[in-house]
């Protein structure tokens, strides 16, 4: 887990909208911006835990049976109290750590 992502307000705060479109110079440029690096965000996180709750998948034959894990609990419990992927996004664009670029005029997209 990375951690500048609990820097994050983990709580909904009302943002000052000419700091977020400072640097793009267009709110909108930077709603999309950040909606792209949200998904990222998340993609990332969900793929982390996943990863992490393959280590207490039970490989047995009944699967009727429901295990309880005080560990896996702990874990999901952890996930959860994490901002939001939009947070750190949002954090992330006001300290200038999101990199992105704008396609030159003319050029078609890639297909």
């Amino acid at each position: 887990m990375n951690p500048n992502y609990l820097k994050a307000a983990k709580t909904t705060i009302t943002r000052d909208v000419d700091r977020l479109d400072a640097e793009t110079g267009n709110i909108y440029e930077s709603v999309a911006i950040l909606g792209k690096r949200a998904n990222q965000i998340a993609v990332e996180l969900k793929e982390e835990i996943n990863h992490k709750m393959e280590e207490f998948a039970v490989s047995g034959e009944n699967i009727e049976e429901v295990y309880e894990n005080r560990e896996q609990i702990e874990l999901s419990k952890q996930y959860e109290r994490l901002p939001k992927p939009s947070a750190i996004a949002v954090e992330e664009l006001l300290e200038g750590r999101i990199v992105y670029r704008q396609p030159l005029p003319g050029l078609k997209p890639a297909q």
